[in-house]
């Protein structure tokens, strides 16, 4: 893939990596805000109906909100002369507060849609203005996934699907966040449409690199994923590797308790 600045050589788990990128900040999407509509208080029937019709106008104005937004990041497209990936991609942002309890409504609310991208160029734009993984601090994550696809794991395209897990010490976040989201981007994983996207998870003892795919069950598929991981993180034969189906995710209700070893 072209790259305007050179991009750093994935390394082992245990080397130290530099860190010479240049912070910026995570882009959070935002919200429309609807004009103010007040109700009348005054018990009046006839101002009860009028408010009740300024409901009923303020929810079609929200779903017609949906709708654009809808429209405009499916009308992501490459600009004139750019180099078109093969699918559209989207960076999600989360952040949680470890001692609250995690479930399904409380994890959709605290992921961000940041940006999607659909061309080389497009994608070192967006991805110079981020702050990299390194650099974030306490339960904080990045995704990027195929567009369409949410990092959860109950959407379609994961429901069936698992996840390939690494751990890393401290100072390495960064560094293999960038090399396996160029291996995605550039598939190299060579699997179709199995790869759904990758994560970086920042915790305070370690940090973790995940991909998903889309079926669990396919074992061929899911160990040339691990292969592919291997070379292109230049993992040590004792790299101790783990996976974990979305099934077993969503009956323990966690992300990397209770996993597969692979070595």
């Amino acid at each position: 893939m072209p790259n305007p600045k050179s991009s750093p050589q994935a390394t082992g788990v245990g080397e130290t990596a530099s860190s010479s990128e240049s912070s910026s900040r995570v882009w959070e999407s935002t919200s429309l805000n609807l004009p103010s509509l007040k109700d009348d208080d005054s018990g009046d029937h006839e101002h009860s109906e009028e408010s009740e019709a300024l409901k009923e106008k303020e929810a079609k104005i929200c779903d017609q909100e949906k709708t654009q937004n809808t429209a405009k990041r499916k009308a992501v497209t490459p600009g004139a002369g750019e180099h078109p990936l093969q699918y559209n991609y989207t960076f999600w942002y989360s952040r949680r507060t470890p001692s609250r309890p995690a479930n399904t409504q409380s994890y959709e609310q605290n992921i961000k849609q940041i940006g999607t991208v659909a061309s080389v160029e497009q994608f070192w734009r967006f991805y110079s203005h981020l702050v990299r993984p390194g650099d974030l601090t306490g339960h904080s994550d990045f995704h990027l996934f195929k567009e369409g696809i949410k990092p959860m794991w109950e959407d379609e395209a994961n429901k069936n699907g698992g996840k390939w897990i690494i751990r890393l010490r401290k100072g390495l976040a960064s560094r293999f966040w960038e090399n396996i989201i160029l291996a995605m981007l550039g598939e190299q994983f060579m699997v179709g449409e199995e790869i759904c996207g990758v994560v970086v998870s920042i915790r305070f003892q370690e940090d973790i690199i995940s991909v998903w795919n889309k079926t669990a069950s396919d074992q061929a598929t899911t160990a040339r994923i691990r292969d592919t991981l291997r070379r292109v993180l230049n993992l040590p034969p004792s790299t101790i590797m783990e996976y974990k189906t979305h099934t077993d995710s969503i009956k323990d209700n966690s992300s990397f308790r209770n996993t597969k070893i692979a070595v």
